[in-house]
């Protein structure tokens, strides 16, 4: 699938101010602060800045949408962990990912799990909380480019003594290197046809 148009459309807390619904599924981006969801989203899209990335976790503190092709939405959701604001900002931003992931809109979530960390506590109850409502989830691994291929197979390893996966079911994606990209593009293509 190619991206040919990309573009801001609007960020909301609530879901009143969302964005009217398409009739295609959206694809929404989760994980830590600093995991790289902004960078994936302007990798996939081939725009440096759409969205807005920063050295500083936590700037993304809204649920922003960007359309893609004029036919589905991509949506940047709040990052959770070690953002250093108050307890009170991390809960403000919590309930306002949960209004959308509760939302009844069509969509699946990439969580995107940083390849050099072994999952965090907040990363398993993100993937229990998305079971738990039984919503779509598909994991990208992050910042591949940091890593050899050995390290990364050790990596995965030690991965694995947190959670279930195989490699055929989760994706690798560098935004320095755009590796992976052609292979999150196919697959949004192939959820997009319902295959």
């Amino acid at each position: 699938m190619d991206i040919k148009q990309a573009d801001f459309v609007k960020s909301a807390v609530n879901e009143k101010d969302y964005p009217e619904a398409l009739n295609k599924m959206e694809f929404a981006f989760v994980g830590r602060s600093n995991v790289g969801k902004s960078s994936l989203i302007n990798s996939l899209t081939g725009r440096k800045k759409l969205a807005k990335t920063s050295k500083t976790p936590g700037r993304t503190q809204l649920v922003n949408f960007f359309l893609i092709n004029n036919e589905f939405n991509f949506v940047d959701l709040p990052g959770y962990g070690f953002a250093k604001v108050p307890m009170a900002v991390k809960e403000s931003w919590g309930k306002t990912m949960e209004n959308y992931l509760k939302s009844e809109r069509k969509k699946l979530v990439f969580v995107l799990l940083d390849i050099r960390r072994v999952p965090s506590g907040e990363d398993i109850e993100m993937l229990e909380w998305l079971t738990h409502y039984e919503v779509d989830y598909f994991i990208i691994f992050t910042k591949c480019d940091k890593l050899s291929n050995n390290e990364k197979f050790k990596q995965l390893k030690e991965i694995k003594k947190k959670l279930e996966f195989s490699n055929d079911d989760v994706l690798f994606h560098s935004s320095l290197t755009n590796a992976g990209k052609k292979e999150i593009l196919d697959f949004v293509g192939e959820m997009l046809e319902g295959k």
